[in-house]
């Protein structure tokens, strides 16, 4: 499915900033690595040492001081790994969707917050939109400012009418009217109604969604908030074409206040949403005469008055992108490349950031090292290339 469709031209320009896509890799690099990429304050300042938590049911658990690091910390933008590979097996065992390796998941701060993330890369000024003629004010709060048009489909005791949710479509398109893109659903126990969409209807709603191809946005935080004696079969579970996007929240089961949620849809559509979130939702040892020495006749640099950050210009080298993003993780250093701080970051930078808030004073040493030789290979390396050039000349 060509996902471009779909998306703003708004969501197409976004870009993932490179700050927070080092800050994944740096996850999912070996323990052995040293990072001086993401301006992280030291969790050893953190004021916390525990937090212990009890169950209504007796149970209880405590985070002790190194979890609570792991905890407090600033983490990669699709969630704490750890919950995000749970919340996969969840979703995978609750729903069994179709085409289950092309999905991912992203956390977000509830379902508003869900909402909003997705309505704003798939809606656009004035464009049309499918909802119930009464759904939850939330969804309007997010699309009004873009004056969309709403395309408001009757409801009976299951819901949207499907026949007049087709003849609406079907004299939209033969009238030339612009095509909805996507459709809000609430089908669990439905904001205000509390009513739940039958099975059948679910099937056909979504028959519908094929036919004239627009996405499924299911808002479905009552899930589990239900009185019927089996669980009702999600959209997700129907969804052969990866035309369902669901959203989840521990608002209604856990706490409203913990403002955590989920949302579940194919790779592409996480991934924009992944880019909103960036752009939307930083104890440092001496370093002087580390760095001095370890940089001698390779790098100038600046010692740092302020800040959890050391900008360190690196000569005979016109560009540090390379040499950072593919080939720092492998010597088991990462760092920002310069460029990713610049205007226009696809033009030569020879400058490198470290963050050193969050290193010890040892770790900096060994990354330092590492570094210095990453730029001596580099350098040896253009000096190779450079030779070629001029015997072959």
């Amino acid at each position: 499915m060509d996902y471009s469709y779909f998306k703003t031209e708004v969501s197409k320009r976004r870009r993932p900033a490179t700050t927070r896509e080092l800050t994944k890799i740096a996850y999912s690099a070996p323990k052995s690595t040293v990072s001086l990429a993401e301006g992280m304050p030291n969790e050893e300042t953190f004021p916390f040492t525990e937090i212990s938590v009890k169950l209504y049911d007796g149970s209880s658990f405590i985070l002790d001081e190194s979890e609570l690091g792991a905890a407090l910390q600033y983490i990669p933008t699709q969630g704490y790994p750890p919950l995000v590979q749970a919340l996969r097996e969840f979703q995978r065992r609750a729903h069994a969707p179709p085409l289950w390796e092309s999905r991912d998941i992203v956390v977000v701060s509830g379902s508003q917050d869900g909402l909003s993330k997705v309505l704003e890369a798939v809606i656009g000024t004035g464009d049309p939109f499918l909802v119930p003629d009464s759904f939850y004010p939330g969804v309007e709060a997010v699309v009004a400012p873009h004056k969309v048009e709403l395309v408001m489909i009757p409801q009976d005791d299951d819901g949207p009418i499907p026949e007049i949710l087709r003849e609406t479509l079907r004299n939209r398109e033969i009238s030339g009217a612009k095509m909805p893109k996507i459709m809000y659903i609430n089908p669990t126990g439905t904001n205000p109604t509390g009513i739940i969409i039958p099975l059948e209807r679910r099937k056909e709603i979504y028959r519908i969604a094929c036919e004239y191809n627009f996405l499924i946005l299911d808002d479905d935080p009552y899930h589990f908030v239900h009185f019927d004696k089996e669980e009702p079969k999600s959209f997700l579970s129907l969804d052969t074409e990866g035309r369902v996007i669901r959203l989840d929240s521990f608002s209604k089961v856990i706490s409203s206040g913990l403002r955590i949620g989920f949302m579940t849809a194919t790779a592409p559509l996480i991934a924009s949403v992944e880019l909103h979130l960036q752009s939307s939702h930083l104890h440092a040892p001496t370093l002087s005469q580390k760095v001095t020495d370890s940089f001698t006749g390779l790098a100038d640099f600046n010692v740092p008055k302020g800040g959890f950050f050391l900008w360190i210009k690196i000569r005979g080298i016109k560009n540090t992108w390379k040499m950072i993003m593919q080939r720092g993780v492998t010597n088991g250093v990462i760092m920002a490349p310069g460029a990713a701080f610049m205007k226009d970051p696809s033009k030569s930078c020879n400058a490198i950031r470290a963050s050193f808030s969050k290193a010890s004073y040892e770790e900096m040493d060994l990354a330092m090292r590492r570094l210095a030789q990453l730029i001596r290979a580099e350098l040896a390396e253009n000096d190779k290339n450079n030779y070629i050039e001029n015997v072959d000349t």
